[in-house]
């Protein structure tokens, strides 16, 4: 087997039995690659939107059958104990997807290392306050009736 290594060389290029690799020679000696992050961000994103498919249609389905004009049945319908649940349980999972996707985004085209930092903060931030505000109102509304 023929095996030319050329790693000294100044582009970097690694030609080891045929097979050709663009990693620098401090990336292979330090190991530096994936994160192995991202499959895990991945399913994360993909089941929160499952879960808001069979809670946005268990939603639009019971909106439709309620009369929203009137005050008191809307409010009946929240505090039922079933409803009160798989609405927190919306508005948790509605919550969390968006944080995934905003992550992405801000991940993917916020260039400085600072302002990155930053609006990743934020954004959390921002996501667990409208979270704890949707909670404590549909609990203050069920634990009022």
């Amino acid at each position: 087997m023929v095996c030319f290594d050329y790693s000294r060389r100044s582009d970097r290029w690694v030609l080891d039995g045929g097979a050709m690799s663009l990693r620098s020679p401090l990336g292979r000696v330090l190991g530096l690659g994936s994160a192995k992050d991202g499959t895990g961000h991945f399913w994360a994103q993909r089941v929160s939107g499952v879960a808001l498919v069979f809670l946005g249609l268990w939603f639009a389905g019971s909106l439709s059958s309620l009369q929203l004009h009137d005050h008191a049945v809307v409010m009946a319908f929240i505090a039922s104990p079933l409803n009160n649940v798989l609405l927190a349980l919306l508005c948790l999972t509605a919550a969390y997807h968006s944080y995934l996707g905003v992550q992405v985004v801000i991940e993917d085209y916020v260039h400085a290392a600072g302002l990155k930092i930053v609006s990743l903060v934020v954004s959390r931030f921002v996501h667990v306050l409208v979270v704890a505000i949707a909670i404590y109102a549909i609990l203050r509304i069920g634990l009022s009736a």
